[in-house]
C-alpha cells in the first residue's frame, strides 16, 4: 500500500513523495512522482528517471526542473531511490558501495542479496505500485544520469518490450572495464552475471529496438571511469538509431543534467505520444 509522504503543486501538476513495502527490497522504499494536470482526467504516459551514486529520489526531482518540461508535454516522471535503505541493510563505507549504490541488478552474493534486488524492485514492485496511480503502464520510457544511466540502458536492452525509448546522461557505460562497475558487480554479482549489466557490451549484442539518446559532457571528471567511447563505437558498430552527444565543456553535475533536461523529456515525449 502506498503512503502519501508529501504534495506540492508545480506548473499545474503535482509533485508528489511516496513511501511503500518492497518485497523485492525486504524495506521500505520511497520515490517521488510528478503528475502533469492531464493525470487529473486520466492515465498519462510515463518516463522513468534513474538516478547516479549517492543520490536519493529527491537529488534529481528537486534539482534538474525536470517537472516544467514534462508538464509542457504532459507526461509523468517517476524518481526511484538508488538502494535499499534502513536499519538491518548492508552498507559499505566507502560512497560507491552499498546504500545509494544499488546498481539496478539483483544482488546474487552476501551480505547484499538479503536486501540489494534493484533490478526486481524497479521492474516489479515499483511497476507494481504505480498501478495505483494514473500512469498509463502501456506507454513508458527510462532515461538516468551516471549510474542511473547504466541502470536506464541495461534495463531497456533487456526489456523492449516495455520501455519505448531510453537515453541517458553520462552513463557508465562499460562498467565490466571500469573501477566503476569492476568493485560493484564483483561485490553484487559471480563474474559470469556481469555482461548482462554492461550497456556497451548489451549494445554490441542485441541493441535497442527504440530511440536512444546519449549526453555526455567533454569536461566530466569521471569520464575514464564512464568509457562512454565504448558505448559509441558499440552504436556506431550496430548502426543502432539514436544520437551521442558530446557536449563541450560540461561536467558531471545536475548542471549538466539540467541543461539538457527539455531536450531528453522532448525525446521521450515524442516516443511516448507516438
Amino acid at each position: 500500500m502506498l503512503k502519501l509522504i508529501s504534495e506540492n503543486r508545480a506548473f499545474d501538476g503535482v509533485q508528489r513523495v511516496y513511501s511503500h513495502r518492497s518485497e523485492a527490497c525486504d524495506c521500505d522504499m520511497t520515490f517521488g512522482l510528478y503528475l502533469p494536470a492531464e493525470a487529473a482526467f486520466g492515465p498519462v504516459p510515463l518516463l522513468t528517471y534513474l538516478s547516479g551514486l549517492t543520490c536519493t529520489h529527491a537529488n534529481v526531482m528537486e534539482k534538474s526542473g525536470a517537472q516544467r518540461w514534462a508538464a509542457e508535454e504532459g507526461i509523468a516522471v517517476l524518481f526511484p531511490d538508488t538502494s535499499p535503505r534502513g536499519e538491518g541493510v548492508p552498507d559499505d563505507e566507502a560512497y560507491d558501495l552499498g546504500q545509494g549504490a544499488g546498481f539496478y541488478v539483483n544482488a546474487q552474493n552476501a551480505p547484499w542479496s538479503s536486501h540489494f534486488k534493484m533490478w526486481d524492485y524497479i521492474t516489479k514492485d515499483l511497476h507494481g505500485a504505480l498501478a495505483e496511480l494514473p500512469v498509463d503502464l502501456e506507454r513508458q520510457s527510462i532515461t538516468g544520469h551516471s549510474m542511473g544511466g547504466h541502470g536506464a540502458l541495461t534495463l531497456a536492452m533487456h526489456m523492449p518490450e516495455r520501455y519505448r525509448a531510453v537515453s541517458a546522461f553520462a552513463p557508465i557505460a562499460n562498467p565490466t572495464q571500469s573501477d566503476w562497475g569492476t568493485k560493484q558487480l564483483g561485490a553484487y554479482l559471480p563474474q559470469t552475471e556481469w555482461a548482462n549489466h554492461d550497456a556497451s557490451l548489451l549494445m554490441a549484442d542485441r541493441g535497442f529496438a527504440g530511440p536512444v539518446l546519449i549526453d555526455q559532457g567533454t569536461e566530466d571528471q569521471f569520464l575514464d571511469l564512464l568509457r562512454p567511447e565504448s558505448l559509441a563505437h558499440a552504436m556506431t558498430a550496430r548502426r543502432q538509431a539514436g544520437e551521442f552527444r558530446m557536449q563541450k565543456g560540461y561536467d558531471h553535475s545536475y548542471y549538466f543534467v539540467s541543461t539538457f533536461m527539455a531536450d531528453h523529456i522532448a525525446f521521450h515525449a515524442e516516443a511516448l505520444h507516438g
